[in-house]
């Protein structure tokens, strides 16, 4: 028996590979067992969509605008929330935002080097219930008759 054969009793599924474990010199990328456990799932896997809303700083670039997101964080050391603000470059293929607009930011694909969000019209902030005239629900004075 040469040094590289395995005796018939230590022969298991174990060291052919061939079994639940694996060589030492098999791939684990392209093993059966992982090709099949990766075929079984019956849905794709869930990539989580990336939304932003922030304020447009500068438009002065063609097709390409600068939105401002600020966000609130905890300080590292005395856990007082304070504003962040990043910059962010997006994609606005109409050229219609102007400085000061309020846009939301959709993840794409990479545009070029830095842009990788479409900027689109934020849904409008102001939600005033219809049939409301006064803060508390109740008509005002002047518009009883």
């Amino acid at each position: 028996m040469s040094l590289l054969q395995l005796p018939a009793k230590l022969s298991s599924p174990f060291f052919t590979g061939n079994g639940i474990g694996l060589n030492r010199f098999s791939n684990p990328i392209s093993s059966p067992q992982t090709q099949t456990q990766t075929r079984s799932l019956p849905f794709p896997a869930i990539k989580a969509m990336k939304t932003m809303e922030g304020k447009v700083v500068c438009a002065s670039g063609n097709k390409t605008v600068a939105v401002e997101v600020t966000r609130l964080a905890p300080h590292p050391k005395y856990q007082k929330r304070i504003r962040l603000k990043k910059k962010y470059q997006a994609h606005d293929p109409e050229n219609d935002f102007k400085v000061g607009d309020i846009v939301q930011l959709l993840k794409t694909r990479p545009i070029s080097k830095k842009k990788t969000f479409l900027a689109v019209p934020a849904p409008s902030r102001k939600s005033k219930k219809a049939g409301s005239s006064g803060e508390l629900g109740i008509p005002l004075q002047s518009q009883q008759e």
